[in-house]
């Protein structure tokens, strides 16, 4: 993929806020304690209200039940260059400079959520929760050979879902929501001046905003197998920003310095969930669920400045996961849990960038639950996942059209591996 990099800063450095903030490979699962526990494989299917994410129906027979859960985030990653070099005008191609290796770029997390639901009559609930879907950050020294494609890409959403379900017979549940969605990204990268004697410019993005979107879903009671399926629609996000430069010097125009306001529209994915619970004993209970997400509708950023619209293609492809996992009763009070799951990238071979350096993964888990008293449990969880070595392969051209046109191709080698830890606290009252 050929990114196009120009004196109009305002339209071509404010896509890489929704571009390479929203490009996929970061959406985070973490959602719920208890299904971290089993590799998230059957929650579209179970009940209560570490379920709301997946499926609005999971509170139809739950009770009066609140949650809150902390998942801690850690990637152990590194980014090593493989030939990346830079084009100046005339033709000059010389190697990028600057530290060759990047270390845990990606910054540890702790993401929080919580939910509570409460019956309305023999037949209605109502539930809210609050989850933080797409979180992240990198961080790259100020001379990595990264800088031209990031240096910071920072990344923050809130959502908050309002659900409702019916218990329409003895047997099938259904369940509607709506969320709202806050985004806020910032990114920055360096900008190359046109002689490799002179100092790297800079510029900071920025965008912030509210959007909406929707969920429904169904469970089906029979005996000791559960069914459940959901549909959670894409959002369609506008963020409202700025874009700053400095640095650029002559020949390159003193006008390209300063501070542009701009926007940038693009949406997040649609995710499609079916899932089985199946009560193989009175104490084994198998779960496997798969997720196709969309996102193709991720295909382009439509960028809106003072004086241009600009759409940037980028090319993403619809993915689908797969998990399986167990819960076994050891007792009333302790319930054990593992599961395995299958994610690969949307993120294309061909532009992937160092903003989120992503790559298939494999999902392994374990987790338990404890009864605290007969309101109070305490769930916990431990995942480990496994990264598959992938390239980031990028090309990127600055001023182009002009005479001052230069050209950076990023090719850098990732691997790595991550570990999650979850807490949480369930309570009926």
């Amino acid at each position: 993929m050929r990114r196009i990099r120009g004196l109009a800063l305002a339209s071509t450095a404010i896509a890489a806020i929704a571009g390479q903030a929203h490009a996929g490979g970061f959406y985070l699962q973490e959602q719920s304690v208890r299904g971290a526990g089993r590799a998230y494989s059957g929650e579209v299917a179970d009940q209560g209200v570490e379920s709301l994410w997946w499926n609005p129906a999971a509170i139809a027979r739950s009770g009066r039940e609140a949650y809150v859960g902390a998942h801690g985030i850690i990637v152990d990653g590194r980014i090593s260059n493989q030939g990346s070099t830079i084009t100046y005008p005339g033709g000059v191609t010389t190697p990028i400079r600057g530290e060759p290796f990047a270390f845990k770029p990606i910054e540890p997390g702790l993401l929080p959520n919580l939910s509570v639901a409460t019956p309305i009559g023999d037949r209605f609930a109502v539930g809210l929760s609050v989850s933080a879907p797409f979180n992240f950050t990198t961080k790259y020294a100020p001379r990595a050979f990264t800088r031209y494609d990031a240096l910071t890409s920072y990344l923050r959403t809130t959502d908050l879902q309002l659900s409702g379900a019916v218990k329409l017979t003895d047997w099938l549940d259904v369940g509607a929501a709506v969320n709202a969605e806050y985004a806020k990204a910032r990114l920055s990268n360096a900008y190359p001046n046109l002689s490799p004697l002179l100092p790297d410019g800079a510029q900071r993005l920025s965008g912030h905003g509210w959007d909406w979107g929707w969920a429904v879903g169904a469970q089906v009671h029979l005996d000791r197998l559960v069914l459940g399926a959901s549909y959670k629609s894409k959002v369609r996000h506008k963020l409202d920003g700025d874009v700053a430069a400095s640095g650029l010097l002559p020949p390159l125009p003193a006008a390209a310095n300063g501070v542009t306001a701009a926007s940038a529209t693009y949406s997040t994915p649609w995710i499609a969930t079916f899932g089985a619970r199946f009560a193989l004993s009175d104490r084994l209970t198998l779960n496997g669920q798969v997720q196709r997400i969309g996102w193709g509708e991720f295909d382009a950023i439509r960028v809106r400045t003072p004086t241009a619209v600009l759409p940037i293609e980028q090319n993403y492809r619809d993915v689908t996961t797969g998990g399986v996992g167990l819960d076994y009763a050891v007792s009333p009070a302790l319930t054990l849990r593992a599961g395995v799951q299958y994610d690969p990238t949307p993120t294309p071979d061909l532009g992937r960038t160092a903003r989120v350096p992503d790559g298939d993964r494999w999902l392994y888990a374990v987790g338990a639950t404890g009864n605290l008293n007969d309101r109070l449990k305490i769930d916990a969880a431990f995942a480990y996942i496994d990264f598959k070595n992938s390239r980031i392969n990028r090309t990127d051209v600055f001023n182009a059209a002009t005479p001052a046109a230069t050209t950076t191709h990023l090719a850098g080698a990732v691997e790595g591996s991550g570990y999650v830890l979850s807490v949480g606290l369930r309570t009926t009252f």
